[in-house]
């Protein structure tokens, strides 16, 4: 057996934790994303962070703290050890092919039937549905774009909503209607329209504008997550459904943030009344530890793309895979077992109270707190007060978001910015976090609160030279801002 050339890192020396912290952000700043690693390390948010248990993490100076980040791919946190101690056990156990693509799994087979039968006790129509596999969300919604084109070939437009996010592929990009993000890739998949996220009438009059026949589908996050926990007025989604359904358009569901417990409902979608043709997968079902993306289609759909010689219209090497698929199926009998969708309800309300309590309190620094379950938000007030141009404007609304995360880091709460939504900081906990840890998560927010009343002292307890080298980094490479209130 050969030894490493001189200079190669061992898998022994991360295990063993022989890297350094310094020695690591060296290399992710030599060879990774060394814009954004900079920025992290400028706040000093950049890490390596280390598991002390499924809900904590620390630093490499042992400083401690609750993370509520993860962006809802963490339901039971870092390595927890349900998942863990099954991964130890199928790869010692497991027998069934890794990679069954051209042949039938025992894991894919399993999950696949599992999703099916889960969605049909909340939507019954959907119990004849079909599963496509992928590695991550906006794999998902590609598959989900190309079976509703297929579905109505002849059709030109997509439908999604502002303040949306779907992913940041090409098709996914194109309906996610942030300048930030699509600048320089324009142009981008033609036939891309928005309408006013909530506006039930809007989006019928922009259907009767282009023809319904005209449109592929509609996409729809029953809640928005990185537009800042955006919840749709009731009846909203219930008349989304009924519109498309009266002119033949397939809805697509993105539940890759919402679904599987996290709003404290297995779909979201569902619990507000909408039947979707097609439902998009991914952040949980990967219990933290693997990626894993599902399409769940109905059946006709399925078939109109994936039928016959036609099997092979759309492919993915490792969807399917038997040890994703095996955490998947995991992960999903964690969430049944232990019922985290009415923990996650419970555990949110109680959360929610306590930030409308703090908002209440401290109005000079939070000016809405959302929350659906355990996906909660908090929007702060510009920490620059006074009217300002739009460009500098949408600049004070990122680097206040940027400067909360910065001091609740401080005080001890790892949270989530809001890609679409300046001023908003998310908190997305394990669904199974104990009680007692997400009570002091709540301490900790309105301990962060209380010596930070008013937004403008996120900047005046930063250091100064923090405060100019974030104002050197984001000078370095001026980037198009999306308009927003926030």
């Amino acid at each position: 057996m050969c030894a490493l050339p001189p200079g190669f890192i061992s898998t022994r020396d991360v295990l063993d934790e022989r890297l350094t912290g310094p020695e690591v952000r060296r290399l992710e700043l030599a060879h990774g994303n060394e814009e954004l690693l900079y920025g992290l390390d400028v706040l000093g948010l950049a890490g390596p962070f280390y598991r002390v248990t499924p809900w904590e993490l620390e630093d490499e100076r042992g400083v401690r703290r609750i993370n509520a980040s993860g962006y809802a791919a963490m339901p039971f946190g870092e390595m927890p050890e349900a998942i863990t101690a099954f991964m130890a056990e199928f790869l010692h156990k497991n027998r069934a092919m890794g990679l069954p693509q051209q042949s039938s799994g025992p894991w894919r087979a399993a999950l696949q039937a599992n999703l099916v039968r889960l969605l049909a006790r909340e939507l019954p129509s959907h119990a004849e549905s079909q599963v496509f596999f992928c590695s991550s969300g906006t794999e998902a919604i590609e598959g989900a774009l190309k079976f509703a084109k297929a579905w109505r070939p002849r059709s030109k437009f997509q439908i999604s909503f502002a303040s949306g996010y779907h992913g940041k592929t090409l098709g996914s990009l194109s309906l996610t209607p942030n300048p930030e993000y699509q600048d320089i890739f324009r142009p981008l998949v033609p036939g891309a329209l928005t309408s006013p996220y909530g506006d039930l009438d809007a989006l019928a009059a922009l259907i009767r504008r282009v023809g319904p026949d005209n449109v592929t589908c509609v996409v729809v996050e029953p809640i928005q997550g990185e537009g800042g926990v955006n919840i749709p007025p009731p009846g909203f989604l219930r008349g989304l459904g009924e519109l498309c359904r009266k002119h033949g358009i397939p809805v697509i569901a993105d539940e890759i943030q919402t679904g599987l417990g996290r709003t404290g409902h297995w779909f979201e979608s569902a619990a507000q009344g909408l039947d979707p043709d097609i439902i998009t997968l991914a952040k949980p079902l990967g219990g933290g530890m693997t990626a894993v993306g599902a399409t769940i289609v109905r059946a006709p759909i399925y078939k109109k793309m994936l039928g016959g010689l036609s099997s092979k219209r759309h492919s993915n090497t490792f969807g399917g895979g038997a040890l994703a698929m095996a955490v998947g199926l995991k992960s999903l009998e964690y969430l049944i077992e232990q019922n985290l969708p009415e923990r996650s309800r419970t555990l949110g309300a109680q959360g929610l109270s306590r930030l409308q309590a703090v908002q209440r309190r401290f109005p000079g620094l939070l000016e809405d707190v959302r929350g659906q379950g355990l996906l909660l938000a908090m929007q702060f007030r510009p920490m620059v007060g006074v009217p300002l141009p739009a460009a500098l404007k949408e600049i004070v609304f990122e680097a206040t978001a940027i400067l909360a995360l910065r001091e609740l880091h401080g005080a001890g709460v790892m949270a989530n910015l809001s890609l679409s939504s300046k001023r908003t900081v998310r908190l997305t906990p394990a669904l199974d976090m104990p009680q007692d840890v997400f009570a002091t998560l709540l301490d900790r927010v309105e301990a962060f609160a209380q010596t930070h009343p008013n937004a403008r002292d996120l900047l005046l307890k930063t250091p100064p030279q923090v405060t100019a080298r974030l104002a050197s980094f984001a000078a370095r490479s001026p980037k198009k801002r999306t308009p927003s209130d926030g």
